[in-house]
């Protein structure tokens, strides 16, 4: 038996910090990542397989953002999209999104939890509509 583990164009990454602060996030953001590569490959994002784009998105705690601000490697050029949100961009088509749980986001998403799969899924979508935009795709 033949299992296919070729990688998805968009991935998300939770990191253990976050897990911690909300136990749940690591299901929701697996289910969120199947749906956004669902979204941009209907939005005809990967119509040209020698040109597709690559996106890593990690969630942090807000602290945690600072830290891989700091020790990112200078090769690569870093840039806020908003406070909580910073993306790394290397020659090849891969964007690292490195993406904070602000602490009143995080308030909120412990006293109400069921708002977290939509709340995140809001997010991430703004942030992929940045990135559709610097990289001429279609919005999603």
């Amino acid at each position: 038996m033949n299992i296919m583990t070729e990688q998805l164009p968009i991935s998300i990454q939770v990191s253990d910090n976050l897990i911690v602060e909300i136990s749940h996030i690591a299901a929701i953001s697996n289910k969120l990542e199947a749906q956004l590569n669902f979204h941009t490959m209907t939005a005809n994002w990967y119509g040209d397989e020698d040109n597709m784009l690559e996106i890593n998105f990690f969630l942090l705690c807000v602290n945690e953002l600072e830290h891989y601000e700091k020790s990112s490697d200078s090769d690569f050029n870093n840039e806020f999209l908003a406070d909580d949100v910073m993306i790394t961009l290397s020659l090849a088509k891969l964007v690292d999104c490195y993406v904070a749980i602000t602490e009143s986001e995080l308030l909120l998403l412990q006293k109400t939890p069921k708002l977290l799969s939509g709340y995140l899924g809001k997010k991430l979508t703004k942030v992929l509509n940045l990135i559709a935009e610097r990289y001429d795709l279609e919005k999603i």
